[in-house]
């Protein structure tokens, strides 16, 4: 059985599946890897999920304020043996819930072309294509996408 637990990036089993999310990042980005890296901090979030199944941490997905209506979709990761079940999607619904909680009215999020289950899982739970924004402007790599959150 799936269970998921709000928390934040001090947790444990959050700062263990980041370092898996960034070890498979760095072979996807290759040489653009920095860049990202840059980005994707995970000190002081406050809104984490960690999925677990038998105790055992498998899923993971934060939120980051973008603005104050929009909030930005960071750290989605699955342990690549429990993928293609719904876990990710499990999460993703919660950060959703949780971001629609905090009165944000959308979620936004950058995913990499390299990425097509990423980009799959976002676009069948109703996140619609937008320009690159922010530092992702100019990122041929990077697409973006948003989704209003129901009110």
């Amino acid at each position: 059985m799936i269970h998921l637990t709000r928390t934040d990036s001090d947790n444990k089993d959050f700062i263990h599946l980041v370092k898996l999310l960034d070890a498979e990042l760095a072979i996807l980005d290759g040489e653009e890897h920095a860049f990202y890296a840059q980005l994707n901090k995970t000190d002081k979030i406050q809104t984490v999920i960690v999925a677990y199944e038998n105790d055992k941490p498998i899923s993971c997905g934060a939120l980051r304020e973008y603005s104050q209506t929009t909030t930005e979709v960071k750290r989605m990761y699955t342990l690549p043996e429990c993928r293609g079940k719904g876990i990710a999607t499990k999460v993703l619904n919660e950060l959703e819930k949780w971001a629609s909680e905090l009165s944000y009215h959308k979620c936004i999020l950058e995913t990499g072309k390299r990425q097509p289950d990423a980009i799959w899982l976002y676009q069948k739970n109703g996140y619609k294509p937008i320009p690159n924004y922010g530092k992702y402007v100019k990122m041929e790599n990077s697409v973006c996408f948003e989704k209003e959150l129901s009110k």
